[in-house]
């Protein structure tokens, strides 16, 4: 009965001591100089920052976990699609019990701004904001006129 396991048993003894020599062997013989180049997170050829970096909110692990649920849930309805007859009416309710419960999470995420994306809306009330002595000249600043020719005093 354990002669059939005896290949198994090999191979995992054989794979452990390889990964373990291997490792061992790569401390022992590979060369040590350490530089800041070496040390550096590689970032595709761009410079990383010493920021830390942002964090993704958590609504897209919840968006993404949405999506592997939907995924499974077509991999659960289509051995019903296929056959039905002989899944008879057990799968049904099985399939539409997951159905309603993937639904209601969905509806749950949608409702708490999961699929929100950008920047938060805040709306601010401006009254007294806007005056009659507000005019384009006054309010908007122009940037990069130092020093050019102005078409108003040339007259």
């Amino acid at each position: 009965m354990m002669g059939q396991y005896l290949p198994v048993v090999c191979l995992l003894v054989l794979a452990t001591l390889f990964g373990a020599l291997s490792f061992f062997a790569s401390r022992l013989l590979a060369p040590r100089r350490p530089s800041s180049a070496k040390e550096a997170p590689y970032e595709c050829g761009i410079v990383p920052s010493r920021d830390p970096p942002e964090r993704f909110p958590v609504t897209f692990y919840v968006v993404a976990m949405l999506f592997v649920m939907f995924d499974i849930e077509l991999i659960f309805i289509y051995p019903f699609a296929v056959d039905r007859a002989y899944l008879s009416t057990y799968a049904f309710w099985e399939m539409l019990g997951f159905s309603v419960v993937f639904f209601f999470a969905f509806v749950y995420v949608v409702a708490r701004g999961a699929l929100d994306w950008g920047p938060v809306q805040r709306h601010h009330r401006i009254d007294g904001a806007v005056s009659a002595e507000r005019t384009l000249g006054t309010t908007i600043r122009r940037v990069g006129t130092e020093g050019r020719f102005d078409e108003s005093t040339a007259a």
